[in-house]
């Protein structure tokens, strides 16, 4: 009977929990970026937000100012109203427009920077359904999209590299980690010609996260090396290297 107690008990608070969490925008909304790129389109989302609702704001004060000019007055009624629907407008425009997780088919749309950053936010609400070690792998590969974002700046849209990155991270990995979630949950673990879909899909992704730090060395490449070049003509101009000024050595 004790245990049925706590099991009610652990039952009710974890629905609890849920409810709360679903009230604030779920529990992957909750959960921490897992680069930049999805954090700015975070950041951004929210400043409209806060923007609409000043903009409200600002419009319902003004308006009522006006109308109170114009009749002499609004009186409590009309400052209780105010009051009433300024609530209203932070709370509607403050929860809406929800932000919306890119849709599969949307992913690999615009250029090859936008879709790094649509693909932090997709693997963000795919995160919870993944096993743990195939998460850690997502938690590191935000880091490793904000680098390959940096290097695509100003790279041509056809050029070979883009053309891969829309291949490698735009159709090869979120299609992966969609045939592992129409895998049901019990055959997840089940292992199946050496190996169980929860290691299968461990493997891939690290394998995919070592392809996208691969291209985006790749991509440095000239970077490195213009600042290695940088740096050896500075060296032999003003360095330790260079020879001691002939006016010096005879002064001394």
């Amino acid at each position: 009977m004790n245990d049925l107690t706590r099991d009610s008990d652990r039952i009710l608070a974890e629905s609890r929990a849920l409810v709360r969490d679903n009230r604030e925008g779920g529990r992957h909304r909750r959960a921490p970026s897992i680069g930049a790129g999805s954090a700015k389109v975070k950041r951004d989302h929210l400043m409209k937000k806060v923007r609409n609702v000043a903009i409200a704001l600002f419009a319902l004060w003004v308006g009522m100012g006006v109308l109170g000019l114009i009749v002499d007055g609004i009186g409590f009624v009309g400052i209780m109203a105010l009051v009433v629907a300024s609530v209203v407008a932070v709370g509607v425009l403050g929860n809406y427009p929800k932000m919306r997780t890119p849709k599969r088919a949307d992913i690999n749309k615009g250029n090859v920077q936008q879709l790094v950053s649509r693909t932090e936010l997709w693997l963000e609400a795919q995160r919870p359904a993944l096993p743990a070690p195939a998460a850690r792998i997502v938690d590191d590969m935000g880091v490793q999209l904000d680098a390959l974002g940096l290097q695509l700046e100003g790279l041509d849209q056809n050029h070979p590299k883009a053309r891969e990155v829309r291949s490698l991270v735009g159709e090869q990995l979120p299609e992966m980690i969609d045939s592992y979630r129409r895998i049901p949950a019990h055959l997840r673990t089940e292992e199946r010609a050496g190996s169980t879909p929860d290691r299968q899909l461990t493997d891939s992704l690290d394998k995919i996260s070592g392809e996208i730090d691969s291209i985006t060395r790749q991509l440095a490449e000239g970077s490195l090396d213009d600042l290695a070049i940088k740096h050896r003509y500075l060296d032999y101009k003003f360095g330790s290297g260079a020879e001691t000024s002939p006016q010096l050595e005879h002064k001394s």
